[in-house]
C-alpha cells in the first residue's frame, strides 16, 4: 500500500485539487507527445539518411524518457513534485528547440537529439499517475489514477490538429510543430505551481524507517506483486508503442493521406484515454489483476484486425481497440504497483517502474522502424511484421499474470 492517507474531507479536497492540475497539464501541455508521434517519423523519413532510419527520433524521445525516469524518481523524492515536472518541461522545450533547428538545417542528428530530449516531458508525463495517489486516501487511489489518465482525452483532440495545422505551416515541413511544442512546454511551470504534494516520507529517517525501512532494488523486484505489474506495464505500453510508431508510415504508405494519419492517431489516443472515466471503477469492482487480463486479451484482438487488411476502416478498429488494450492494461498495472509498496519506498519503486517500462518502450519503438522499414518490399508486409512481433509479448504477460493469479497469497 502507498501511504496511509487518512480518508477525511480534508486530505479528499487535496487530492481532488491535485487531480484536476494533473489532468489539465495531461491535456494541454501532454498533447505534444501526440504531435511527436505524428510527425517525428514522417519527418524523419524526409531527412534521414537510410529509410530504415526513418522512426529513430520517435524511438529516441522513448529513449530519453527511459533514461530521465529514475533521475526525475529521486529528483522529486528530494525536491518534490512540482519542481522535477517543471524541470521536465524545460527540458523538453529546449529539446523542441534543437529539433526546430535540426528540422530547419536538414539534419538528422539534431532533429533526433531534439527528440531525445523531449522524451523527458514523456517521463515526467508518466509519474502523474503516481503523484496523483500521494496524497488520495486509499479508496480514492484507482479511481484518481484513473482518472489523470482522462486528461488525454483532450490531449487526444489538441495534439493531432495543431500537428495538422502546423505540418505545412513554415518553409520547412513540421518545423512549425515543433514550435508549438516549445511554448506547450513553457506553460506547464504555470499549471504545475497549483499543485500541492509534499515530499515523501524518507526510509533513512525518521522513527518509522527504524521499524520500516525499505526493501533493497532486488527485493523489491522479487516481489511477484511488484514484478508481475511492471511486465504487464511494460508489455501494454510497448506493444501500443510498436504498433502506434508504425501506423503514420503504414498509413501513408499504403496511399491514404497525412491528415488520414493524423485523424487515425486521433481516434486511438481517445480510445487510450476515453475509458479512464471508469476503469478505476472496474479495478474497484473486479481487481486490477482482471482488467490488465481484459487489456491483453484486446490487445491481441487489435493485432488481429491489423493482420486482417489494410483498409482505412480496419487502420482505424486495431487502433482503437490498441488504445483500449493499452489504458486497461497499463493503468491495471499501475494500480498493481501502487498497492505493493510502503510509503517510504515509493520513489525508488515508480522509479524502477518507469525505467524498465520506458526502456521496453523504447525497444519497442526501435524495432517497429525497423520492423516496418527493412522487414519486407511493401508497407503491407511492414505492418503485418510489427503486428505478428506482439505475439511472444502477449504470451509472456499472459503467462506472468496467470502465474501471479494461481500461486498462494503471502498473508499481511
Amino acid at each position: 500500500m502507498t501511504a496511509a492517507v487518512a480518508d477525511t474531507p480534508q486530505n479528499r479536497r487535496r487530492a481532488w485539487s491535485n487531480l484536476w492540475v494533473l489532468a489539465a497539464a495531461q491535456a494541454l501541455v501532454g498533447s505534444q507527445m501526440s504531435m511527436v508521434f505524428i510527425t517525428a517519423g514522417l519527418a524523419g523519413a524526409m531527412i534521414a539518411p537510410n529509410p530504415c532510419l526513418a522512426t529513430l527520433p520517435v524511438s529516441m524521445t522513448m529513449l530519453g524518457s527511459t533514461i530521465s525516469a529514475r533521475f526525475l524518481s529521486g529528483f522529486m523524492a528530494r525536491h518534490g513534485r512540482r519542481l522535477g515536472f517543471t524541470l521536465a518541461c524545460m527540458i523538453a522545450a529546449l529539446g523542441a528547440g534543437v529539433a526546430f533547428v535540426g528540422l530547419e538545417w536538414s539534419s538528422f542528428l539534431l532533429f533526433t537529439l531534439g527528440c531525445t530530449l523531449i522524451g523527458a516531458y514523456m517521463s515526467a508525463q508518466g509519474f502523474y499517475r503516481f503523484a496523483v495517489a500521494d496524497v488520495a486516501p486509499e479508496p480514492l487511489q484507482p479511481r484518481m489514477i484513473s482518472l489523470v489518465q482522462a486528461g488525454g482525452l483532450v490531449s487526444a483532440l489538441i495534439g493531432p490538429q495543431l500537428a495538422s495545422i502546423t505540418a505545412e505551416a513554415s518553409a520547412v515541413p513540421f518545423a512549425m510543430t515543433f514550435a508549438v511544442i516549445i511554448g506547450l512546454n513553457l506553460l506547464g511551470p504555470l499549471i504545475f505551481s497549483l499543485l500541492r504534494i509534499p515530499l515523501p516520507p524518507s526510509s533513512g529517517s525518521g522513527a518509522n524507517a527504524a521499524t520500516r525501512p525499505g526493501r533493497s532494488t532486488s527485493e523489491l523486484l522479487r516481489t511477484p506483486e511488484i514484478a508481475v505489474a511492471i511486465i504487464c506495464a511494460m508489455v501494454s505500453y510497448a506493444l501500443m508503442n510498436l504498433v502506434m510508431t508504425s501506423t503514420p508510415l503504414a498509413i501513408v504508405g499504403c496511399g491514404f493521406g497525412t491528415s488520414d494519419a493524423a485523424n487515425v492517431t486521433a481516434a486511438h489516443i481517445i480510445a487510450m484515454f476515453a475509458p479512464a472515466f471508469f476503469t478505476g471503477s472496474l479495478i474497484t469492482r473486479f481487481g486490477a489483476e482482471r482488467v490488465v487480463a481484459t487489456g491483453l486479451v484486446i490487445l491481441a484482438g487489435a493485432g488481429a484486425v491489423a493482420l486482417s487488411g489494410v483498409s482505412l476502416d480496419k487502420f482505424y478498429l486495431a487502433l482503437i481497440l490498441l488504445g483500449v488494450g493499452w489504458n486497461f492494461g497499463f493503468i491495471g498495472a499501475t494500480a498493481m504497483v501502487t498497492a505493493a509498496h510502503r510509503p517510504e519506498e515509493r520513489g525508488r519503486v515508480q522509479g524502477i517502474n518507469d525505467t524498465i517500462v520506458f526502456g521496453g518502450v523504447f525497444l519497442a519503438s526501435l524495432s517497429s522502424g525497423a520492423l516496418m522499414g527493412c522487414s519486407g518490399g511493401t508497407a503491407e508486409q511492414g505492418w503485418s511484421a510489427v503486428n505478428l512481433a506482439m505475439v511472444p509479448f502477449l504470451i509472456l504477460a499472459g503467462g506472468a499474470l496467470i502465474w501471479l493469479t494461481l500461486r498462494p497469497r503471502e498473508t499481511a
